[in-house]
């Protein structure tokens, strides 16, 4: 039995696949030098055969197991290429995914493990295995998740999330991200690190999480207008009671323009303005933890530190470390 199951749909995306299986062969040539078991794939979709992916090319496959079994491979779903809410709903109807679905109920109900990023998350919904557990999703889709399927606790906030048996991933390119974590579990930091280093994607782990506020905004005067003055009161702490006032509207109010523009809270975007300014000091000065911490308004280092842990699972020294690997230039001065 391979250790992974890639499961393509009609419209998959080809980034999403194609980085799902050059991450899978780096893997795969790195495992010796780590002194752990090279993975072993296959690729599959519903009716197996050839399959058409986002961008015209096709990869092929072979079917789905029609019944549940000893399947130990982990099934990972690379995100859809859809265009908008409404064809989402009817892709969430069709026969094919219908039957992936399915097939993806019983692989977690016989004891099986599944991974999905962006729309595949939806997937994951419609087979009922994100019922009473946490999941992510590219962030303008976030509530969209949580109205369909209430039975799931979505964190938008994060880049991956992980769940008993289901892993679940953000945008379209958080597939690397999500791989990265699948391929910790296999083998370990290790050959994690490895694959990351030889595609040149390892500070994605580490930055990702961040989700940069202007992104979040962009073309939303009124949401831009909140972050400058997150930005323009450090070291000040700002609270969103704050925002509120000085935008003359109650904290509700205050609260729906934000969740609409952003699907954040606005206490979660004061913490991503936060986060992304100690990335950038953490990143490109030597100011001691102490002093990043006191710049973004943090009491302490220990506080700064909590909230890296949560929110990106990583400690100011590896953001630093992650940022020297990305640049190795920077190592050199």
């Amino acid at each position: 039995m391979p250790d992974f199951s890639l499961i393509v749909l009609p419209g998959s995306l080809t980034s999403g696949v194609a980085v799902t299986l050059d991450m899978l062969s780096a893997a795969q040539v790195m495992a010796p030098r780590c002194g752990v078991p090279a993975p072993t794939w296959r690729v599959l979709s519903p009716a197996g055969g050839p399959v058409a992916l986002s961008m015209g090319l096709t990869v092929d496959t072979r079917p789905l197991p029609r019944r549940a079994g000893a399947d130990s491979s982990v099934w990972v779903l690379p995100g859809l290429r859809l265009a908008d809410t409404a064809q989402l709903a009817q892709h969430l109807d069709n026969p094919c995914v219908q039957a992936t679905a399915a097939a993806v109920r019983r692989h977690v109900a016989a004891g099986g493990r599944v991974a999905a990023s962006c729309f595949s998350v939806f997937v994951l919904g419609l087979a009922g295995v994100l019922d009473g557990r946490r999941a992510t999703t590219t962030w303008w889709l976030a509530h969209l998740l949580q109205q369909r399927f209430p039975a799931c606790r979505v964190d938008a906030d994060r880049m991956v999330c992980v769940d008993g048996p289901v892993a679940t991933g953000g945008a379209a390119l958080a597939q690397t991200d999500l791989m990265l974590h699948l391929l910790r579990e296999h083998g370990g930091h290790a050959l994690a690190d490895w694959v990351g280093r030889v595609l040149l994607i390892d500070a994605r782990a580490a930055q990702s999480p961040y989700v940069v506020p202007q992104a979040l905004v962009a073309g939303d005067d009124f949401v831009s207008g909140l972050v400058a003055q997150i930005e323009a009161r450090w070291p000040e702490p700002v609270t969103v009671s704050m925002l509120a006032q000085q935008a003359a509207m109650s904290t509700r109010t205050l609260a729906r323009h934000v969740q609409r523009a952003t699907g954040k809270s606005p206490m979660a975007l004061i913490q991503s303005v936060r986060l992304r300014r100690a990335r950038a000091l953490l990143e490109h000065t030597r100011l001691p933890v102490e002093q990043v911490a006191a710049a973004v308004g943090y009491q302490d280092a220990t506080a700064l530190r909590r909230m890296l842990q949560r929110l990106t699972e990583a400690t100011p020294r590896q953001v630093r470390r992650q940022r020297l690997v990305a640049d190795p230039a920077r190592s050199l001065g």
